[in-house]
């Protein structure tokens, strides 16, 4: 430990019996750092933040989705330093005044494009930052680009949409066109091939159609005759006529129970049983009404009344024949068609892969042009929408402000580095030049390097006169360092100064 003390000791030593040469480098690194330092320009950084708020509320029923208006967004965010809107940010602040050709106006986008940053945030926030050599230019630069910013969004969309209309409608007439065409040519056909037939469509459709036809009449057929033949089978066990009883005519009561019997009949005749509802309340209407004509009298009348139940069964037999008539012509009408339907398919087969390939052309040309009418509206209601309620909303939370010191260099962090490095310096030098020297500053280290015993050591002997320069020229040391330090402070309160005047 007292070897590494008296090291020090030596070395501390060596270094200020050479101080005038480290407090001259020192001098010297920091007049030359501090010139360096001073020729650097000041750069100032102007920022702003700008807010997007997506009205969602009728954009989405036209099919605006989020995802597309934050692609749009993004979209304007990427763009904003292009060539093009960067030469109006030239254009539109005082760099305008510094540039006579494109060349000028071209150099000037290029170091713009390097000194502009579009951050996107959290919360729809996107931060626009500029850097340039003056404060006032930085809040211009900015200011700016939230002109164009605000403006690619309002204006881009009417451009785009007004574009895309105009090729939509190009499209739509030139898609009319050829339905109009496809259209005369399956007119024509039908007049030359099918005007004589039956139905509508293609041969194979129609016969389709006339099958399910016959399918569906065959089946109300069955059903018709069938009622038809249990309504004769009932009519044979009803007489036409019901004998009377002591000479009179039935009264109310009689006459109330033949109607209730002609409802039942009825009934029975529309298929329904026994146990159905209606015909289990009709049955004990009758008993109700069968206990009250026993004891009703006869009035004077005929020898027999007409029966009502096969009166009624009469009348659903003539609604059942005439439905079943109806049916049959029916039938035999649609049979008829088939066999010509079938007739022209079997002779001209062409006939029906014509028609078949004309009704595709037209179904495809018809489901495009229908497609791109539709398209075409909702493009153009979207850019009604984003026109009159402004989709989309701009809003600046942190408008652009003049910078007040400059984002860059960092004048007095450098100024304070310089003169670090500049007192390191001189040590450094005073320190490699008492290396230099084959001097012993002790006894120990002259034995050390001889190998040879010291047999004692003299000590300086300093006069009066020589303790009275020494000390002024410790004096001067003194001051020489001060004036160092007070050149730094200078520095630093003239940088101070100079961002005070500059706000």
């Amino acid at each position: 430990m007292n070897g590494l003390y008296d090291e020090i000791r030596i070395v501390l030593h060596g270094i200020w019996l050479r101080r005038w040469l480290a407090l001259a480098v020192a001098w010297f690194v920091c007049v030359l750092g501090w010139f360096a330092v001073a020729q650097i320009p000041a750069t100032y950084t102007a920022k702003a933040r700008v807010s997007i708020q997506v009205q969602s509320l009728l954009p989405g029923k036209i099919g605006i989705s989020p995802d597309e208006q934050a692609k749009d967004l993004d979209r304007v965010r990427q763009t904003l330093t292009s060539t093009i809107n960067l030469a109006k940010v030239v254009r539109g602040t005082d760099m305008a005044n510094s540039i006579a050709t494109d060349r000028d106006v071209a150099d000037r986008v290029a170091t713009l494009q390097s000194a502009i940053k579009v951050v996107a945030q959290q919360d729809n926030l996107i931060e626009i930052s500029a850097t340039a050599p003056g404060p006032k230019l930085a809040k211009q630069i900015v200011q700016k680009l939230i002109d164009i910013f605000v403006e690619e969004n309002l204006t881009g969309d009417r451009d785009e949409t007004s574009s895309t209309l105009q090729f939509l409608d190009g499209q739509l007439a030139q898609r009319q066109k050829q339905l109009q065409d496809s259209e005369a040519k399956r007119a024509d056909f039908q007049n030359r091939y099918m005007g004589s037939l039956p139905g509508t469509g293609s041969l194979n459709d129609r016969i389709g159609a006339a099958r399910s036809q016959m399918a569906q009449v065959e089946t109300d057929l069955a059903s018709a005759q069938g009622s038809l033949a249990a309504l004769n089978s009932q009519m044979a066990g009803q007489p036409a006529s019901t004998p009377g009883t002591g000479g009179g005519a039935a009264g109310p009561a009689r006459a109330r129970v033949n109607a209730i019997l002609g409802q039942i009949a009825e009934a029975r005749g529309r298929g329904w049983t026994d146990s159905h509802p209606d015909v289990v309340a009709l049955k004990s209407q009758l008993a109700a009404a069968q206990a009250a004509a026993r004891n009703e009298p006869l009035s004077a009348g005929g020898a027999g009344t007409p029966n009502p139940i096969y009166a009624s069964l009469r009348s659903l037999q003539a609604d059942k024949q005439a439905q079943v008539a109806a049916l049959s012509a029916r039938k035999a009408q649609i049979q008829n068609d088939l066999n010509q339907l079938q007739a022209r398919l079997t002779d001209n087969p062409a006939v029906a892969a014509e028609q078949a390939q004309l009704e595709r052309d037209y179904q495809v040309l018809k489901d495009q042009y229908d497609k791109l009418l539709a398209d075409r509206e909702e493009i153009k209601l979207r850019g009604q929408v984003q026109n009159q309620t402004n989709s989309v909303k701009f809003s600046v939370i942190d408008p652009p402000a003049a910078p007040r010191a400059p984002s860059a260099p960092n004048r007095p962090l450098l100024l304070s580095g310089v003169l670090i490095a500049g007192i390191g310096a001189g040590i450094g030098a005073a320190f490699a030049l008492g290396q230099l020297k084959t001097t012993f500053a002790t006894a120990t280290r002259l034995e050390r390097a001889t190998g040879l015993p010291v047999i004692g050591a003299i000590g300086e002997l300093v006069t009066t006169a020589e303790r009275t320069l020494r000390r002024q020229r410790l004096m001067y040391f003194a001051g020489g360092t001060a004036a160092l330090v007070v050149a730094f402070v200078a520095l630093i309160g003239v940088e101070f100064i100079q961002r005070g005047l500059t706000a």
